[in-house]
């Protein structure tokens, strides 16, 4: 498993991008609507670690109450059936079974920790020669 990012769940997108942008340093990567989700995500990186942040935004969702900002963890696996699999024998709730987005070839599943924090998992769509 390999960890890809953090999501928070911002009131306002361009707020927020420029906070992350101009204010701490980040470096804008790409920005994308998700009609089926009725979000926005936007990503923004570390150019000295590398680590990433995805700024989610739901529409109609502009206030919240604390503790909701943190929207997920990413991880990409090898192999979600399989990972799932082993997940459930350890009793892991499972979220989200598998999906893709509308356009996308990644397949999606989402856990919960015991805290009720929601983990993505991404398999990625094998690449073709």
């Amino acid at each position: 498993m390999k960890f890809l990012h953090t999501s928070i769940t911002v009131r306002r997108m361009d707020e927020s991008l420029t906070f992350y942008t101009e204010v701490l340093g980040l470096e804008f990567e790409r920005r994308r609507t998700i009609p089926e989700n009725h979000a926005e995500i936007a990503f923004v990186r570390d150019p000295v670690s590398g680590a990433r942040i995805e700024l989610t935004h739901w529409d109609g969702k502009d206030t919240f109450v604390e503790g909701e900002q943190l929207d997920h963890l990413a991880f990409e696996v090898p192999d979600l059936d399989r990972l799932l699999l082993k997940l459930r024998g350890k009793n892991v709730r499972v979220a989200k079974e598998p999906y893709r987005l509308s356009g996308g070839s990644a397949r999606i599943a989402f856990i919960l920790d015991p805290n009720d924090v929601w983990i993505e998992l991404i398999e990625r769509a094998p690449e073709s020669a």
